[in-house]
């Protein structure tokens, strides 16, 4: 995965005192499309925790002329703390470029648009919102692709 290094240990010389150090093992340069995977990540990256600060500003009833959080159905209550929170780690992970990100973000990704698609109600989002949020994912995984095959 892009940003992560394989990890060794240094063996210790005739006659030197064992370490316990850990290094990181220089690997090749990265490719074109290994660098356009780690722009988009951490495009994406800003993006969701613009949308995490929105839904903690929904919570913290600091959105001027919006109803007050208490008042929301608690359906809804619970889908704006969980995508809070969830946005927040997927846009840590994807900034880092770990594939724990990666993860985390196709899971926030994809409960939106579960949650807008079957539960309009609960999660109103626009349909050019939805078919974003399908582009982007489609998007990353060409991307993916892509650097991982000029890594072969």
């Amino acid at each position: 995965m892009p940003g992560s290094f394989p990890i060794r240990r240094k063996t210790p010389r005739p006659g030197e005192i064992p370490s316990d150090r850990i290094e990181r093992a220089q690997g090749p340069a990265p490719g074109t499309w290994d660098t356009a995977l780690i722009w988009f990540m951490r495009i994406t990256a800003l993006l969701w925790l613009i949308k995490s600060v929105a839904s903690w500003a929904t919570i913290l009833d600091v959105v001027p002329g919006s109803r007050p959080f208490e008042t929301e159905p608690f359906g809804r209550q619970a889908a704006i703390v969980y995508f809070a929170v969830v946005d927040a780690a997927a846009a840590i992970g994807l900034w880092l470029t770990s594939a724990w990100g990666g993860v985390i973000w196709l899971l926030a990704v994809t409960s939106a648009i579960t949650l807008a698609v079957l539960t309009p109600q609960l999660l109103p989002v626009p349909l050019s919102l939805l078919v974003f949020g399908g582009c982007v994912v489609l998007l990353y995984f060409l991307l993916s692709w892509l650097a991982a095959q000029e890594a072969r």
